[in-house]
């Protein structure tokens, strides 16, 4: 009995669970359930991350005592590997071979909206050259603080920045197409209860978000806990073994303790600092968005598709609300899905390796010393 009772102590403190706060972790989900709820009441965009990011943040700049250890991130991110898997269909892997000339399109806007929204963050506020190259990046929120991290960037920063990139499009975007086209846009989604799936299916994709971490821990792959179950997800879902996406419910926890936790890195963040960089990303989404335009006008035409559809395919917003647009103006919606999907494999594959290549070359503004104009840079992460 005394041996079983000493190894579950080994267990425990190695795990570090003596050590975890619960009760502030357990406050910090009350709140983002709180903010999660009232972004789905108003109907905004990925309520259940962004609600509970901007609650958890809101409650950190008050120091009200929250917290959300990173131990509680690696399984979350799992869960949103294997749904961005998910979206890998053998139909859609056919309709992405015709549409080449569009996907060129998108590796050039990429390249220019990339290097636009670094120099910006570089000249107008002063980034290190790691947290303005990840911040710049036209990528996923979550991928690009673990890209960024990775390599030595701050986290907090890049959140905040990509948090209020996809918050800004997604909610302007929207009202901006219906003004033009004069089309009703739905929100409602055709999301799956865990209810009204068999138990196997939800077996399937827990395997593959397993077996992707430990693809990711063999291969060395950066953000492996997101990547690499995306990889195996991927794989299931183009050889046809299911066509079935995590639950409605498993993703919004998932998302709900990801923003959880991304609210709570902001914790004695200065609120002067936090609204400073609210400020900057409105002028780095106005930048993209003059790209997202440009782009649109010009590759309809080699496309043969309207201007609005490519817009909605090359906007870095959310994949699920611009799918969401795109079905309710009945264009190509397995169009807008492809590019999204590429913009984020290809942000989350060729950032870090564009970022080393890259070595001592910098978008420089003024020689100034840029943790002076940032604050959150000299915090470790």
């Amino acid at each position: 009995m005394n041996v079983v009772k000493g190894r579950l102590q080994d267990v425990v403190a190695k795990l570090k669970l003596d050590a975890f706060p619960y009760s502030r972790f357990a406050l910090a989900l009350l709140i983002g359930v709180g903010g999660g709820s009232l972004f789905v009441a108003a109907k905004l965009p990925l309520p259940w991350m962004l609600g509970a990011m901007v609650a958890c943040t809101l409650a950190s700049l008050m120091k009200l005592k929250v917290a959300a250890p990173p131990m509680i991130r690696p399984p979350m991110l799992m869960v949103i590997g294997v749904m961005m898997g998910a979206s890998f269909t053998p139909r859609l892997f056919g309709q992405v071979q015709q549409w080449w000339p569009a996907t060129l399109g998108l590796l050039a806007f990429l390249l220019l909206s990339g290097i636009t929204a670094v120099w910006y963050f570089r000249r107008f506020g002063g980034f290190d050259r790691t947290t303005a190259f990840f911040a710049g990046m036209p990528g996923g929120l979550v991928e690009m603080i673990e890209r960024g991290e990775e390599q030595g960037g701050d986290g907090h920063t890049i959140a905040l920045v990509h948090s209020v990139r996809i918050l800004l499009i997604v909610m302007s975007l929207p009202f901006a197409i219906q003004w033009m086209t004069g089309a009703s846009l739905s929100r409602t989604g055709g999301a799956v209860s865990m209810f009204e799936t068999p138990m196997w299916a939800e077996l399937l994709l827990l395997c593959c978000g397993l077996v992707g971490i430990l693809l990711g821990h063999v291969l060395r792959l950066p953000a492996k806990y997101l990547l690499g179950p995306m990889l195996a997800s991927a794989a299931v879902h183009l050889t046809g073994w299911t066509d079935l996406k995590p639950s409605s419910e498993i993703v919004n926890f998932a998302q709900l303790i990801l923003g959880v936790v991304i609210g709570c890195r902001f914790l004695g963040t200065p609120a002067a600092t936090v609204i400073r960089i609210i400020k900057l990303s409105i002028g780095s989404t106005a930048l993209l968005l003059g790209w997202t335009v440009a782009f649109a006008v010009l590759v309809s035409r080699l496309v043969e598709l309207e201007p609005v559809t490519v817009l909605l395919a090359y906007s870095p917003g959310g994949l699920a609300e611009m799918s969401l647009i795109a079905l309710a103006l009945h264009a190509e919606v397995a169009f807008v899905t492809a590019h999204h999907i590429i913009r984020v494999l290809l942000v989350m594959l060729l950032a870090a390796p564009i970022f080393n290549a890259l070595g001592q070359f910098d978008l420089s503004g003024p020689k100034t010393d840029a943790r002076k104009l940032n604050p959150l840079s000299n915090r470790k992460t």
